[in-house]
């Protein structure tokens, strides 16, 4: 891409408060004119990532271009970006006029200059007329209007937007979706949006950057994001999706849920384990037993309004979820098929637990900050090594304090039979269970790992 099409280019960008690590090398590039949007899970680093590009926070690591010329050591008043935030901001003591000519008289304006903006901004906004009004008198929705009123009527580059649609209701907020969109094609100007709502940023942008645990997870657009997710994490936070172990067995060729299918990937290898992404809507019921592919029965089925939701129990034992616009009764046997283009096949990120340990005597071993048995013949005390532990070989136990390591469930991804927790210990490190247990997402949990399930091999350096 041409330089001159980008304005604002970040680098290398991390950022740490304290010992926690909210954004680790972070690289990306933001063209002139787009509408993108960081999306992603409470605490994934998105509002940082646009507090660092606004100035409010200072870069550990990393650099941050606009229009080719590093704008780290400006404040945020020298930026030619404004901000529009989740509360709003507005003055209480000030009427709309004077709300949004607040940073016009700050650059001392004329009069005439003024009046003229503030006239075409609330055009822009919807909110003709209501120069006099009482900021405290106007509705949720209205306040956000003059706060973003407030934002272009400067004419930024750039406008940031923190989330501003998250304390409406959810009929305001669809409006809204709307009618920034419209704003967008009218302003031409660069937005830059932070949201943990997925049909919020499918919706309305033009490029969507995934983030989770202080890394971009997937950058591209809404259409690719849904239809080609990149990974499980992606796959499962983006709309609904059934996810699934498989193994490829060469081009084109996958097997998941027990059955064999034709797909449209290639380069995997032969043999190979795989995530499997099927869209609910991508699951299709026949009456042809010639075109079958799999048989199932239906175990729940709830009208949604535009759709009915099923859930089916298939005849290899795992459960999946159809979406179809007309109704299958609970208990009826019914024919199931996937077209190939419809199977999303991804590498998978991890096939096993790996952890960095100290062998401290006979049979003991330490990792994730805790004391392990397990057999450590061969090996000497101190020696370094690497813990090697199947996802399904660790057991969760309600927290207990005789537990060698302790955690909290930060994640849950259901994968037809069973269920793929991450578990963050107190020392930060991640684990990951397959287990037919339920859990809820922040559940304390004890770690337990049997001596024959560890397997250690020597640490290179």
């Amino acid at each position: 891409m041409a330089s001159n099409d980008i304005i604002i280019n970040i680098e290398h960008l991390s950022k740490s408060f304290g010992d926690k690590k909210v954004l680790e090398d972070i690289n990306l590039y933001i063209k002139k004119g787009e509408f993108i949007t960081f999306l992603g899970p409470s605490g994934c680093g998105k509002t940082t990532l646009l507090r660092m590009i606004a100035g409010f926070l200072n870069p550990d690591e990393g650099v941050i271009t606009l229009e080719g010329k590093d704008i780290s050591p400006l404040p945020p008043h020298q930026r030619p970006l404004n901000t529009v935030f989740q509360r709003y901001a507005l003055f209480p003591h000030l009427d709309v006029y004077d709300n949004i000519a607040f940073g016009l008289k700050l650059q001392k304006l004329p009069t005439d200059e003024i009046n003229k903006r503030i006239k075409k901004v609330l055009k822009l906004v919807s909110m003709s007329d209501y120069e006099d009004r009482d900021v405290n008198s106007l509705s949720g929705g209205q306040q956000q209007r003059i706060a973003i009123a407030r934002a272009i009527v400067n004419r930024p580059k750039v406008l940031l937007l923190d989330e501003p649609l998250s304390a409406l209701d959810l009929k305001m907020r669809k409006d809204m979706q709307i009618e920034l969109k419209e704003m967008h094609k009218k302003l031409g100007i660069t937005f830059i949006y932070v949201t943990h709502d997925q049909e919020e940023a499918l919706t309305m942008s033009d490029t969507v950057v995934v983030m989770n645990e202080g890394r971009i997870q997937q950058i591209g657009t809404p259409i690719d994001i849904y239809n080609e997710p990149v990974n499980s994490f992606v796959a499962d936070f983006i709309g609904e999706s059934n996810i699934l172990n498989g193994r490829m067995f060469g081009d084109r060729r996958v097997a998941f849920i027990k059955h064999e299918f034709d797909c449209v990937d290639e380069g995997f290898g032969e043999d190979v384990p795989v995530d499997v992404v099927v869209r609910p809507e991508d699951i299709y019921f026949t009456t042809d037993p010639a075109k079958c592919q799999f048989k199932a029965t239906v175990k729940s089925c709830v009208f949604k309004g535009v759709h009915y939701e099923m859930f089916v129990d298939t005849d290899t034992g795992y459960e999946l979820m159809i979406q179809d616009y007309d109704p299958y009764p609970v208990g009826e046997e019914v024919m199931l098929y996937i077209d190939p283009d419809d199977i999303q096949v991804m590498k998978k990120e991890r096939s096993f637990n790996t952890f960095r340990g100290t062998v401290t005597g006979k049979g003991k071993v330490e990792f994730l900050d805790g004391e392990f048995e397990c057999d450590t013949e061969g090996f000497e005390d101190g020696d370094e090594v690497i813990a090697t532990v199947r996802f399904e070989k660790i057991d969760l136990l309600d927290y207990d304090d005789n537990a060698p390591v302790s955690g909290n469930v930060v994640s849950i991804l259901y994968k037809g039979n069973h269920y793929h927790l991450t578990v963050k210990t107190e020392s930060g490190e991640n684990v990951w269970v397959d287990t037919n247990d339920i859990w809820d997402k922040n559940d304390s949990v004890g770690i337990k790992i049997l001596p024959k399930d560890i397997k250690l091999t020597k640490a290179n350096g």
